[in-house]
């Protein structure tokens, strides 16, 4: 006998906790962003994710990816902050590490 055929939606890229998810490889990126809190939560460890870069680098079409996965980054506590080049989008992650150890 066949199994029963399971529903399938374009958010379980993000969503779905367990079993097989079909992904590009730029979504898995954004996937492996998800997971990181959700292994991090299951070890005790309060912690939340910041990604910060320009449009052009060499992973283009990632920030598109995080800007679609916008709701599921939030509910991982993970922040997306594109930068408008290079130097501004590493100035961001600079002060973002400084404030994570209290130094900013």
């Amino acid at each position: 006998m066949n199994a029963p055929l399971r529903n399938i939606t374009l958010e379980d890229k993000y969503a779905l906790a367990s079993g097989r998810v079909f992904l590009t490889g730029t979504q898995a990126l954004v996937r492996l962003l998800l997971l990181q809190h959700q292994r991090d939560a299951l070890a005790g460890l309060n912690t939340a994710g910041y990604v910060s870069g320009y449009r052009g680098s060499p992973l283009g079409g990632l920030d598109q990816a995080l800007w679609k996965a916008k709701q599921h980054l939030a509910q991982n506590h993970v922040v997306f902050n594109p930068g408008v080049n290079e130097d501004l989008a590493a100035t961001a992650l600079w002060a973002a590490c400084g404030t994570a150890r209290g130094r900013a």
